[in-house]
């Protein structure tokens, strides 16, 4: 099997997991807090022996820059898992991944703003198409099911989540350098720390439902899905891993109808392809058609 074919493969097997992500919180029924600490905890488990058995844990892998960027990154990313995760049972998993992927364009700016990278027309107006696809998500209402105020608190928790990501993807970008798997291990590490304080001890998993989704969402969809994720990042180009990655959403919307059986008013569908257009457009890179003027000879 060649080796591009079989990151194929791996990506879209790790999306699919993320997919899942929404439905293990949702039918954990613990402590939003509760459930980022055990996936931060058996994450951080997991990777360090990985960690270990890669010869990724060594001194010269350390440094204070690396530390610093790392707990700070580490912060950012555990706290977007808790907003996401705060906005599944508000706004619905398929509403709240949809709304996550207005990532693209907060990468863009944060990008243009302390990168200096340059924002071209083509973005401008993908992110035009987004905003109005926002539009029609945040007008619409989820019948009988979550009333205004907690949808509309849904979407911008998933907002929050989206700019806390493209915070972190800015922070790791100055990590090159250093192995993915140990980045990982810093992130879930932190948020093991971090959450243990916050996380309400009175309430812990009890059935045997609650553990597997505890156990799915820190080994299945953490340790392993960043494995083999991460394999598939160093085996596919940047625009084809781009285009993969919408696998996620797709598959998270699926899970989303079949499990809870979530429909869709028909703003919130309007909306939800505008958005996944817009950022599929914005990750791959295209362009405005350029139309030449005619002109008469005389």
């Amino acid at each position: 099997m060649k080796s591009s074919t079989l990151g194929v493969i791996e990506m879209i097997a790790a999306m699919l997991i993320s997919g899942t992500i929404g439905y293990f919180v949702v039918v954990s029924e613990l402590p939003i807090l509760n459930v980022v600490w055990f996936r931060s905890l058996l994450g951080a488990g997991t990777l360090l022996v990985i960690c270990w058995m890669l010869g990724f844990l060594k001194r010269e892998n350390f440094t204070k820059r690396v530390l610093i960027l790392g707990g700070i990154s580490g912060v950012t990313v555990v706290t977007n898992w808790v907003l996401l995760f705060s906005a599944f049972s508000k706004a619905s998993i398929t509403i709240a991944t949809v709304t996550y992927h207005t990532q693209p364009f907060m990468l863009v700016a944060l990008g243009a703003i302390f990168l200096s990278e340059k924002v071209t027309l083509s973005k401008l107006m993908w992110l035009a198409v987004a905003f109005v696809g926002m539009i029609f998500v945040v007008t619409a209402r989820m019948g009988g099911e979550a009333g205004g105020t907690d949808y509309l608190l849904g979407v911008a928790m998933s907002l929050g989540a989206a700019f806390l990501y493209a915070v972190t993807v800015i922070l790791v970008k100055q990590l090159k350098g250093t192995p993915p798997h140990l980045v990982a291990l810093m992130h879930v590490t932190v948020g093991s720390i971090v959450l243990a304080p916050l996380a309400n001890w009175a309430i812990q998993p009890e059935t045997a439902t609650q553990w597997t989704s505890v156990l799915a969402l820190g080994i299945l969809c953490t340790t392993i899905m960043y494995i083999i994720m991460y394999d598939a990042f160093q085996k596919l180009t940047t625009s084809l891993t781009g285009a993969l990655s919408f696998v996620y959403p797709v598959a998270a919307i699926a899970v989303d109808y079949f499990a809870f059986d979530r429909q869709l008013t028909a703003g919130q569908w309007i909306g939800s392809a505008a958005i996944l257009f817009a950022a599929c457009a914005m990750t791959l890179g295209w362009k405005l058609p350029r139309f030449k003027s005619v002109t008469n000879a005389s």
